[in-house]
């Protein structure tokens, strides 16, 4: 049955964020999914459009085929959805005012924006999982994680790294104060991990992956992914959505389709994105989908803020005592 909206949560206030790669866990949405009726009906949808039972790999699947970034990234996109609906079926008549998602996150942000239909940010980011699979196949990079080192001097260190000719770094992702993800060559991650330690960097870590997300490594991927983007229809979004590329509201189809024809080669503009939003007067930020990642970086963004991980049954709950 829908439900009134808490007073204390004002719309105009309210931002809907959204996950991507690095929350997924085995067993996600099953709890809501056995509870809610609007959220298993995005899971059953999501198995026809896909051809193959991503519930069944959500709920019962292996760790390392959840993974692998081609299932990865529809069982995320399904999951944030069914959180959503989830969401919009207690609360029918509540609508933020912004909507942003990191990295693969952005794309179930623009479903709620209205922007993508639910089955076409499916088939999208299927191609985009196997997109980025097979360009980490054909030119293998990999991403590091620095912590306790401010922007400037991160993106200082790949500059002089990348002007040495031992192959190139970027920044890839900045995520909070604190902490930057760089994306790169071999040669060249391993020797700015060296120098980012030298220079004061309280921990460098190597991440798990062989691709180099968001860098011009992805070229091959994202020119795969565009001739899938030409031809998928895009609305104008009914809510803001904060671009990953520009960290602007995209206002426009056209504005979409652009940010997300340059997302995989371009970076990640997290905290830019959330102070943006912050500067209109956002102060409440819903987490959808499995974990809280996002929900911790706000903390390092701005402590004035609030953010609520919503998943589970159990969170719905905690949404509505908590408010």
């Amino acid at each position: 049955m829908a439900r009134l909206i808490p007073m204390s949560l004002d719309p105009q206030k309210t931002a809907f964020i959204f996950p991507g790669q690095g929350s997924q866990v085995v067993g996600m949405g099953r709890a809501l999914a056995e509870a809610d009726r609007a959220a298993v009906e995005v899971f059953k949808q999501a198995d026809i459009i896909l051809g193959y039972s991503i519930s069944e790999l959500c709920w019962e699947g292996t760790t390392e085929v959840l993974n692998d970034t081609q299932h990865t990234q529809p069982a995320l996109l399904t999951h944030s959805i069914a959180v959503l609906r989830a969401f919009q079926h207690r609360y029918p008549e509540f609508e933020p005012a912004y909507t942003a998602g990191h990295s693969l996150g952005e794309f179930s942000a623009l479903v709620a924006a209205g922007a993508l239909t639910f089955p076409d940010a499916l088939r999208l980011v299927r191609e985009r999982g196997q997109a980025m699979k097979a360009s980490g196949e054909r030119q293998p990079g990999g991403m590091v994680a620095v912590i306790g080192m401010e922007l400037p001097k991160v993106e200082e260190a790949c500059r002089w790294i990348s002007s040495r000719g031992e192959g190139s770094v970027w920044v890839a992702n900045d995520n909070c104060p604190g902490q930057v993800v760089i994306s790169g060559d071999q040669i060249a991650l391993a020797s700015v991990s060296k120098r980012l330690v030298k220079d004061g960097a309280r921990k460098v870590v190597r991440l798990a992956v062989s691709i180099a997300s968001h860098s011009p490594i992805m070229k091959f991927a994202q020119e795969h992914f565009n001739q899938v983007l030409q031809t998928t229809p895009i609305l104008n979004p009914r809510i803001q959505t904060i671009g990953n590329v520009s960290a602007e509201p995209l206002i426009s189809a056209s504005l979409v389709r652009g940010d997300l024809s340059a997302q995989l080669t371009s970076r990640v503009r997290w905290t830019e994105s959330i102070q943006a939003m912050i500067d209109t007067g956002i102060t409440t930020y819903l987490e959808m989908g499995p974990g809280n990642v996002l929900t911790g970086l706000l903390k390092r963004i701005d402590r004035s803020i609030t953010g609520l991980a919503l998943n589970t049954p159990a969170s719905f709950i905690s949404l509505a005592e908590t408010l």
